[in-house]
This record gives C-alpha cells, structure tokens and sequence, in this order.
C-alpha cells in the first residue's frame, strides 16, 4: 500500500469515524440505562435532514447542527416514550422509529435536494499544515465535530463510570428494581440517557450532512446506525474502546473509497460490501464474547416503578 493511499485512508477513516464514534456513545449511554434502541438509524437520518435544511435556510450551519442535536434528542423522547412509559416492547418500537425516521427526513429534507451550502468550517493547526507530508492531504484538515470526537468519548466515558450520575444509570441497566429499591428512579435516567443519547445521535446524523458530504439524499446513512449498534457491542460497552471501533469501520469505507478513485479491478460492489461485512464478522467473532458484558437488564421492561 503507497504511503499517499495510506495517508488517504486514514485521512478518509477519521472523518467518516467522526460520526461513527458519535453515535456510537449515544447508543452505549442508552444501552446502559437498559434499553435498546434500533431506530438509531432513523435518528441520524433526522439529525442529518434537519440539520442540512435549517442550514440551507439560514445559511449557518452552526444554527443546523443545534436543530439536529434538539431533533435527535425529541425522536429519541418519543422512543422513552414508548417503552418507558407506555411499556411497548424495544425492538418494536426502535424499529418503529426506523421507519418514522425515514418518512419524517424524506419529508423534511425534500424541498433542499440539490441544495447547495457551506457546511461546518474546517480548521487545520498551522504547524500541521507546514508539514510537507500533511499538505497534500486531508489529514487533519477537521471541523469542530471531528476535532471534539474523542474528547466527547473520554467525557462520556467519565460521566459514566466516574460519576453519580453515571452509577445511577448503570445500576438501572443492571437491575432496576435494585436501583429503584435504593431511591433511584428508572424512568427519570432512562429518560436522561435517552435524551443524551438522542442529542449524539442528532449531531452524528448532521456531521454526515453538514462536513462529510454537504449534500442531502434520502437514506443517506446507508445503515450507519445499525453499524453504530455493532461497534456498541464490539466496544464492550466502554466509550474509549468505541474510538478504536469507529477508526476500524471508518478506515473500512475510506479504503474501499480509495480504491474505487484509483480505479481498483475489485468490482465496486464488492468494495461497498466491506463495511457491512466486516460489521458480519466483528459480530460472528465478538458476540459471544461479549454477552457478559451486556447489562444485565437489557431490554427488559420493568414494571415496578408504577
């Protein structure tokens, strides 16, 4: 592999890891209250379709990103509202936001296809840019977003595993009735990390539109979500291992992008494949390892708060 092809990739993984790793410590935060969230992939099409409209409207994509986040964090206080309150069954439900992701984002974003708008400023350090090997690439030319990804992993990480508030949401997805018992409220932190998660999900959805493409078209997520859920599981459920996930899959889809500008003589298809395969294997080899992991409580519906 030459060292250009080399630099692209990693240039091209850090930035489609970008919105990976975001929604990725959304989900983990919602996994560990308890609750499983497969519609994960109709909140990023919202966060990308709200945040590419307010955009093109208001020509700030700064005002695009927060209507993203509020977007987000709304579709995912729908979902506590369904399984929280209402009791419904979590797969259900999170495939039912799926599909009102789809229809809500081909709804919003539909008067701004082909629209065209400057997306998140990108910003590169001086000396970084001085350096020859730097200067012919992407590498490390980022938006905020990027710039902020790991920094939001080890935040999240802290403020799971190194606060109060963290231990309450753990202790709910381990056993509810315990932290119930002991004063806690399952709801009100489920509900929390339902609206932290969903506001992750916003911004990653709005990174795709807003810095990785500049453009909006249906389905665009192209099953990042359901990526997102495997790489939660791949992590461990820990933010940090998230990191390295997230470079993985996204260094996955930079290189098949590469080969395809280079003209490679793998057929295009195959190369589109890659993601979504090693999504297969990263599953098939990591599942069953990991179950352990998994909070106790997942996806169970508990009752005794009523």
């Amino acid at each position: 592999m030459s060292t250009t092809l080399m630099l692209g990739v990693l240039a091209g993984a850090i930035l489609s890891g970008t919105s990976l790793l975001y929604a990725t410590l959304g989900e983990t935060i919602v996994e560990r209250s308890g609750l499983v969230n497969l519609g994960l992939e109709g909140i990023l099409l919202i966060g990308a379709s709200v945040g590419f409209s307010v955009t093109a409207v208001t020509g700030n994509a700064w005002l695009g990103l927060g209507a993203a986040a509020a977007a987000g964090c709304l579709a995912n206080l729908l979902f506590g509202w369904l399984v929280v309150t209402r009791k419904a069954n979590q797969l259900a439900s999170g495939l039912a936001l799926m599909f009102f992701g789809f229809g809500v984002s081909a709804l919003v974003g539909a008067p701004h296809v082909g629209a065209v708008i400057v997306g998140l400023p990108k910003w590169r350090p001086a000396w970084l840019g001085a350096q020859s090997w730097v200067q012919a690439t992407t590498l490390f030319n980022y938006d905020l977003l990027t710039w902020l990804a790991i920094p939001a992993a080890l935040l999240v990480w802290w403020c799971l595993f190194r606060t109060r508030w963290g231990l309450g949401v753990r202790a709910v997805g381990e056993s509810p009735g315990a932290a119930f018992a002991s004063g806690r409220n399952p709801a009100a932190l489920q509900f929390q990390a339902l609206s932290a998660g969903g506001l992750l999900g916003g911004l990653a959805g709005a990174h795709l539109s807003l810095s990785l493409t500049l453009t909006w078209a249906e389905y665009m997520t192209a099953g990042r979500g359901f990526i997102a859920i495997a790489l939660v599981i791949f992590s461990k459920w820990n933010p940090l291992r998230a990191v390295a996930g997230a470079l993985l899959f996204g260094g996955a889809e930079a290189l098949q992008l590469q080969l395809q500008a280079r003209g490679s003589l793998i057929s295009p298809f195959l190369l589109d494949m890659t993601p979504y395969l090693l999504t297969l294997l990263v599953l098939l080899a990591w599942g069953g390892a990991r179950r352990l992991a998994a909070p106790a409580s997942l996806g169970r519906t508990f009752y005794g708060s009523d």
